[in-house]
Order: structure tokens, then sequence, then C-alpha cells
């Protein structure tokens, strides 16, 4: 990956990155968290900066992500800005220290709690903001102060009014004050220190996407007979029309396209179910026996309801 020779100036990041210091001097905040070219969104402990993934900075490497994961984080110019104004929070979070105040550990709990591995949100909590996908404030204290910070920088939010009855709307005033109470102050922390640039990375793009994937590989039951009987058929009635296997092939992606946008759930754990869902087709020799349209149509919803179960029931995990 050191080899890549890529550049922030040489792509549409540069812009982007203008534009959120221009959010946070619209704001009247004397920072600019500087950004460089990793393998992965982060904004590290002790440095205000942020990096961003290598893959936006050609479009090439952005079309590589897009086949190996199916979707690419930060990928349209609102993708990126939403990240970017979350990991901003971080990096102000940072620059200033606001973590050891005590209004902040009270509200968004402690920062020193271990980040898990995996989390179970809880869709119906009305005690987060929504900003980033998968309810991403609910996974860590730190994550939950970013994603409020994030709601509360991007211009037009109208957040009193989109919040003014669930119980987040406290972090948010709370943000709102603290903002105010630094603006125009010099940051605190200043190292202008870059934490695993994409120079010193010296992986493989085989191994990085080898482990990408089988971390955001969520194991689902690999058992769906009931369902898909009731979706296709194997009676001898049949046996001339198109297999449930190859019709579900043909409408792979736009399945998961639709699914993911009804659920928010990453398009690559879709795509595992609807894999096995192929599989366990082409095992029991299931057919089409109704109208395709009326077969697509139960088949979105099958995936969606088996999605939104595992959400909903707690016994799914997102990954970090």
């Amino acid at each position: 990956m050191c080899d890549l020779k890529l550049s922030i100036d040489q792509s549409n990041l540069g812009r982007r990155i203008n534009q959120l210091h221009r959010e946070l001097a619209g704001r009247e905040l004397n920072f600019k968290p500087h950004c460089w070219l990793s393998e992965e969104w982060f904004s590290p402990d002790d440095v205000p900066g942020i990096a961003i993934p290598f893959y936006l900075a050609h479009p090439r490497l952005t079309r590589l992500e897009r086949k190996q994961l199916l979707e690419v984080e930060g990928g349209t110019h609102e993708g990126c800005m939403k990240i970017l104004r979350h990991e901003a929070g971080h990096a102000i979070d940072t620059a200033f220290r606001l973590r050891r105040k005590a209004r902040y550990r009270e509200l968004f709990g402690k920062p020193s709690q271990n980040y898990p591995e995996y989390y179970q949100p809880n869709p119906s909590s009305h005690d987060y903001v929504l900003h980033l996908e998968m309810w991403y404030a609910q996974s860590h204290p730190l994550e939950d102060f970013a994603e409020t910070f994030a709601v509360w920088l991007r211009p037009g939010s109208r957040w009193r009014k989109r919040y003014s009855d669930w119980p987040a709307i406290e972090k948010l005033h709370y943000v709102d004050e603290i903002m105010k109470s630094i603006r125009g102050k010099k940051p605190l922390v200043t190292t202008r220190q870059q934490v695993d640039p994409l120079s010193r990375i010296r992986k493989s793009l085989r191994t990085h996407y080898q482990r990408k994937r089988l971390h955001y590989g969520v194991d689902f039951p690999s058992i769906y007979d009931k369902d898909l009987r009731k979706l296709f058929s194997n009676s001898d009635e049949h046996r001339r029309n198109m297999t449930g296997a190859a019709f579900l092939s043909r409408i792979r992606n736009e399945l998961r396209r639709t699914v993911a946008h009804w659920t928010g759930e990453y398009s690559y754990t879709i795509d595992q179910v609807i894999q096995e869902m192929i599989e366990r087709c082409r095992e029991l020799n299931l057919r089409l026996g109704s109208p395709a349209d009326e077969a697509k149509r139960n088949a979105m919803i099958l995936v969606a309801v088996r999605t939104t179960h595992f959400l909903h029931e707690g016994r799914h995990r997102v990954a970090i």
C-alpha cells in the first residue's frame, strides 16, 4: 500500500476538507484539523487530525473498494462530508480536551470505556442522534459525542426542531454550549502528527481486503428452508421454470441495493445473506413457482425481514 503514491492534493478530497474548514470557521471555531491518507477513516487519540482512507484519493481505487465490499464509505460528496464532520468531532474533542469535563462524561458516558469489536444497536432509542448509518452513536461514548457534534455542525441541520422531543436534545444543547465557550480560542493540543500514514503501511491490497471482508462478513443462520419453500417451488409442474438460484443471482444487485436502503445494513453483509439463499436454493432444487415480479417483491421482503429481525431482536452485531 505504501507504493501507491497517492496525494490528497491530487484528488477532490482537498475541496471537501476546505469545505469542512469553512464550516468550522462559520461557527467561529479557531480549529482546522489536519488530514492525511491512511488505511481507514479515524481520528487518533491525542492527535487532533483526521485519517482518510486511501481509496478516496483515486477513481481506480474507489472502483476496487466497491468491487471488494460492494460500497464505498465516503464515496459521494455528501457521504464524505458526513464522515468528515464526524471525525472533526473527535478531533476537536482532542484539541480542546473536552472529554475531561464532568458534564461531558455525565451525558455521553466514560470516554475510557473499551471499544467493542461489535455493538448491538437499539433502533428505537431516542437517546442518540442519527447521523452515520447503523445508529453509530450507540457504539461508544466517544462516537456518541462525535455524532452529536456532526449533527450540530452540519449547515441547515435544524437540530433544535428535529430533536425537540428526543432525550438526545440535551446532548445537542451541551455541544452548542461548549462550542460557544471555545469560540476564537486556540486549541490546547496542536500536534500535526500523522498516525499510520499510507506511506508507511507495508501491507498488500490483497491482505487488506481479505481482512476487511472477513471483519464485515457477519454470520447469518444458514437455514432458510421454510422461507425459501414459500418463495419458490420444487413441484414437478414448475420443473421447466427458471431455478431459484438463477433468479436470485439475476436480481442480486437490485435486491442488495434496495434492502440496504431500507435497513441501513452493510451491503456486504446483505450480500452474504443472498449468497446463502442462492446456495440453499441449489441444494433444494427450487424453481420459480410464481410470476417473476411477485417473486422479486417477496425476495426483497424476505431479506429485509431477516435483516431487521436480527437488528431489533438484539442478536445482530454491527462491526465497528
